[in-house]
């Protein structure tokens, strides 16, 4: 489904993804775990095109996508919920949501019944300014707009920063029925650890832009991985 190939992605003349592969099945959630300034958003960044790859290949459904630029990769089924949210704080929640419709090609459909039933919230505060939620709330809606868009893959990018434990868990949860409803890949990049560990079994340890260790949740928690990688 999504997977990269010798991937280098780099700040400028700064390499900071040093040569990475990885394969996410079809329907799978993989967590891709590490301490801050790892390489973790970085490697989001170099999947979904906000940054070019300095060397490698990143193939969807087979295809060869590391020469497209951020929209198309959109377009292709790849949808990012960036770290800090990103959502329009001026516009009402209809609207950001149509946003996410919008991006995803303006003949898609509208999920807008589908988005409320994972998240009854948004449905009550649709006239509601974004910018006036909670930070769960925010979240909320930036993984709902990303949902209009029709994407085969979800992207996160630190979805637990800055918000309440018990709304962090109502997340994990959601996530959780996307995937099983729907079959869609997730990749969840964190340092929550607990989170992840509640999404996937699937695990990549990241440290310093390389991938250090990749298994199981079985074998990530029983390991000295955790002290060592995530000071755990």
């Amino acid at each position: 489904m999504l997977s990269a190939s010798g991937l280098h992605v780099s700040y400028g003349p700064i390499e900071v993804i040093h040569g990475v592969d990885f394969t996410v099945e079809s329907g799978e959630i993989v967590g891709i775990l590490g301490r801050n300034g790892m390489g973790k958003t970085t490697l989001i960044r170099g999947l979904n095109g906000s940054l070019a790859a300095r060397d490698g290949r990143i193939f969807l459904d087979g295809e060869d996508i590391t020469n497209l630029p951020m929209h198309v990769r959109s377009r292709r089924g790849i949808a990012t919920i960036v770290q800090g949210r990103g959502i329009f704080p001026k516009l009402s929640v209809w609207e950001n949501l149509e946003m996410g419709r919008i991006a995803g090609g303006k003949r898609k459909a509208s999920r807008l019944d589908e988005v409320i039933g994972y998240f009854p919230r948004l449905g009550e505060r649709l006239k509601q300014l974004a910018g006036s939620m909670s930070g769960g709330e925010q979240q909320m809606l930036a993984i709902g707009r990303s949902l209009m868009s029709h994407p085969k893959v979800l992207l996160l990018d630190e979805p637990s920063d800055g918000i309440m434990p018990i709304l962090v868990q109502q997340i994990a949860r959601i996530l959780a029925e996307i995937n099983r409803n729907e079959g869609m890949t997730i990749v969840i990049v964190e340092q929550n650890v607990p989170m992840v560990f509640s999404l996937t079994s699937h695990c990549i340890i990241l440290e310093k832009g390389r991938i250090v260790a990749e298994g199981n949740r079985d074998e990530i928690a029983d390991s000295d991985i955790m002290k060592e990688y995530l000071a755990l």
